[in-house]
């Protein structure tokens, strides 16, 4: 099957696929962690470089012609992906890696909310249930007592970073109807390594000095998360419908609650408990809620 064809039910390889790749990203957060004292930009850099030139290797040969509208779809992924992860690098150093990586995963509602809005469909009251429910639980996780430093900017910058994934999903979603996996994954990539280079030189990031375990994070970020898990993630998603994709994304934060227990000793108190459960049971009921079908308008 090509993978710009995308079927009307789900694709069981395609689903398997995604929720690999959604599953060692769990991985992500601790190696983000691990990677101090190496900045949130010069991070997003060194994970992009060390991916770029197996993603090139990757993307050889394709042979599939593509529009260079389909390119600027997926450099404009790559841009939204800069700021995602600018933000959620960012929010690992105040908040836990458990909170940080929920409050991100409010990213499919908004997937949802502006299909919806381009399809021109209306949205179920039950739709409305689960944005409400999600919203509780980023409310219960900003609010939480035994976040690290407690100010609640760890959360507030989780959240906005929801929507620059969000933004980053249907843009990547785009590029994958003309693009294949690796040439789409290379453009991302690319402009991911430039922007954050630029930006970490703007804001006097140091890009050297580094001990061992933080290069081991860095080349982990580059090749585990970027290289492998984020080409399953990306076939995965040219051979599912979006709603579907969108979904299993959220093994993502499952598997980051589950290893920041296991290796970074967070505790998960019964508040932020309460806040995961509602943020995954907000999100679930958004992806399995399809939209009404839109009123047909009656011609005289």
């Amino acid at each position: 099957m090509d993978g710009s064809e995308r079927p009307d039910g789900p694709d069981a390889r395609g689903l398997a696929a995604l929720l690999l790749g959604a599953s060692l990203l769990g991985f992500a957060a601790m190696l983000v962690r691990w990677a101090s004292p190496a900045g949130p930009l010069a991070v997003g850099f060194y994970r992009m470089a060390f991916a770029l030139p197996f993603v090139a290797w990757m993307a050889r040969g394709t042979g599939r012609p593509a529009t260079g509208r389909a390119r600027l779809w997926a450099l404009a992924a790559g841009f939204c992906f800069v700021l995602d992860l600018w933000m959620w690098h960012t929010a690992l150093h105040h908040t836990s890696a458990a909170n940080a990586t929920l409050l991100v995963s409010l990213a499919p509602i908004w997937v949802a909310v502006v299909s919806v809005l381009w399809l021109g469909a209306r949205l179920r009251r039950r739709f409305w249930a689960g944005v409400l429910l999600a919203l509780a639980g980023a409310l219960v996780l900003g609010l939480a007592k035994g976040a690290r430093w407690g100010t609640g900017l760890g959360e507030l910058l989780g959240a906005l970073a929801s929507l620059a994934y969000g933004a980053f999903t249907l843009a990547l979603g785009r590029a994958r109807q003309d693009l294949s996996a690796p040439e789409a994954l290379f453009w991302v990539v690319l402009c991911c390594t430039a922007l954050f280079g630029a930006l970490g030189w703007v804001q006097g990031e140091a890009f050297s000095g580094y001990p061992a375990r933080s290069w081991w994070a860095l080349l982990g970020l580059g090749l585990v998360i970027q290289v492998l898990a984020w080409w399953l993630i990306t076939w995965g998603m040219g051979h599912l419908p979006t709603n579907l994709g969108v979904m299993g994304l959220m093994v993502q934060p499952v598997a980051t609650v589950i290893l920041g227990w296991l290796l970074l000793s967070e505790t998960v108190r019964p508040v932020q408990g309460l806040g995961t459960l509602l943020v995954l049971a907000g999100v679930a009921t958004c992806a399995f809620t399809p939209p009404a079908a839109p009123k047909r308008t009656i011609q005289a």
